[in-house]
């Protein structure tokens, strides 16, 4: 299937942060949540929820937090609930996801983030788990404009100097799948729900499996 998608072989691959290179679903809940008890207010709805995991973090705190509160945002998140202090511990690595990148390292696929993080804390993030000579280049919501829109993904297609058709982009939310589209590269839904794409995987085993015909060989070999 691979070898169809991509023709002249897999030159690159873009990833998305949360709920692809990172296992944090459950830690951004708790920080959203921690926000609106601090306002007296109930936890996020399921549909809320679903929102903020795919928007930035502006974005999601103006989503869930009435308007006549929004000038107290920057307050609660500096001082009561601080992402860096209280949240980032909670992170953890994709399972899969190391092995995955060394072997597309191994074979000269080249690797780009694309997050709707400010650069600031996909940076923190990447520091934590070593990965920062795994990407270049690191697309956040204040270098581009913010998925769905196409622009952070057309330009690490031109930073690569790769035709997007011969690019993939992993991602678990219908702005990652915008965005690839957009951007006329290969979309896979990297996810156990129903979103679908070109490739759709439960994990990187199975998206590696997945794009076995479109691997370059290693070096060496």
């Amino acid at each position: 299937m691979s070898a169809r998608l991509f023709p002249h072989g897999l030159a690159g691959v873009i990833f998305d942060c949360d709920g692809v290179l990172l296992d944090s679903r459950e830690s951004n809940a708790i920080f959203y949540n921690k926000v609106l008890s601090v306002f007296g207010l109930p936890p996020m709805t399921p549909e809320q929820e679903e929102y903020c995991f795919m928007a930035t973090a502006g974005q999601a705190l103006r989503h869930i937090v009435p308007p006549d509160l929004h000038h107290r945002i920057e307050e609660v998140v500096s001082r009561d609930v601080v992402y860096d202090r209280d949240i980032v511990p909670l992170l953890r690595l994709q399972e899969g996801f190391r092995p995955f990148a060394d072997d597309l390292r191994a074979r000269g696929v080249r690797m780009a983030v694309h997050t709707n993080r400010r650069l600031h804390g996909i940076q923190r993030v990447l520091d934590i788990f070593a990965l920062p000579s795994y990407f270049d280049p690191v697309v956040a919501a204040d270098t581009a404009a913010p998925k769905p829109s196409p622009e952070g993904a057309q330009r690490i297609c031109a930073a690569w100097g790769c035709n997007p058709a011969d690019v993939l982009f992993v991602g678990d939310s219908e702005h990652d799948k915008t965005t690839a589209e957009g951007a006329g590269v290969v979309f896979a839904a990297f996810t156990t729900g129903p979103l679908r794409g070109r490739i759709t995987a439960a994990d990187f085993a199975a998206l590696h499996a997945a794009l076995a015909d479109a691997l370059p060989r290693k070096a060496g070999r």
